[in-house]
């Protein structure tokens, strides 16, 4: 179909560049793992031995690196997530771990932000975590370095400043399920696909953000990401 076929303009493609190619990565769908640092699961005050599980946000809620991102509405306690990013070249359901790989184009850094205040809100009333963590421009991503480059990585400094002062620091060898586990346990749930990317968790040192705060992040052998907070809109 073509866009005359629609009633109303078609949506962009949200997408992300890609390390050394003059074609972008289209995106479908983000998926997140939740608590999959052991530190940062102590941070908050979880079970250490619950598996970690899956929330999702909106492709459009993707920001570029270099981005001015707006303070969010409703929140008065925006917190800042450092993650491993995975963007799948494939998928399917019921994939396993020994061939999971497999299914992988590359890698990229991301910022999970969170709501956090709303988050534990929902939380206690055991209701679902979007408003805390699916909304305008709380995903900020690098560009995707291919794993045809640089391999799959399993180990390596992740790591984020606020201000230029170090807030968040750990090594990708502390993920409780890797990378390899994540993709197996998800597509379990839901059928993977080209263009779906995953963050896959956070190490300890989560922190307030306020307007006018500059992050940079990164995954040794991955880049770099830069963001600012700006004033509410």
């Amino acid at each position: 179909m073509n866009a005359a076929s629609y009633v109303i303009p078609l949506p962009p493609q949200a997408s992300l560049p890609v390390v050394g190619e003059s074609g972008s990565y289209p995106v479908r769908r983000i998926w997140c793992v939740g608590r999959n640092y052991l530190e940062h699961i102590r941070e908050m005050g979880n079970d250490e031995r619950a598996p970690p599980f899956f929330f999702a946000k909106h492709a459009d809620m993707l920001v570029p690196d270099g981005a001015t991102i707006p303070y969010p509405p409703l929140t008065k306690d925006l917190h800042h997530e450092v993650e491993l990013v995975v963007a799948m070249k494939s998928g399917g359901l019921n994939i396993p771990a020994d061939k999971a790989l497999d299914h992988v184009y590359g890698y990229a850094v991301g910022i999970d932000l969170t709501r956090r205040d709303l988050q534990i809100a929902s939380r206690k009333k055991e209701r679902p975590w979007e408003i805390g963590k699916s909304f305008d421009g709380s995903a900020p991503c690098s560009a995707i370095v291919p794993a045809a480059k640089i391999g799959h990585p399993a180990k390596g400094k992740i790591w984020l400043t606020v201000n230029g002062k170090e807030a968040q620091k750990g090594d990708l060898t502390e993920l409780i399920w890797n990378v390899p586990e994540i993709i197996w346990q998800l597509s379990q749930q839901v059928k993977l696909a080209a263009g779906d990317i995953i963050m896959t968790g956070t190490p300890a040192g989560v922190s307030q953000l306020q307007p006018g705060d500059k992050l940079e992040c990164g995954v040794d052998g991955v880049g770099t990401l830069k963001v600012s907070i700006g004033q509410p809109e």
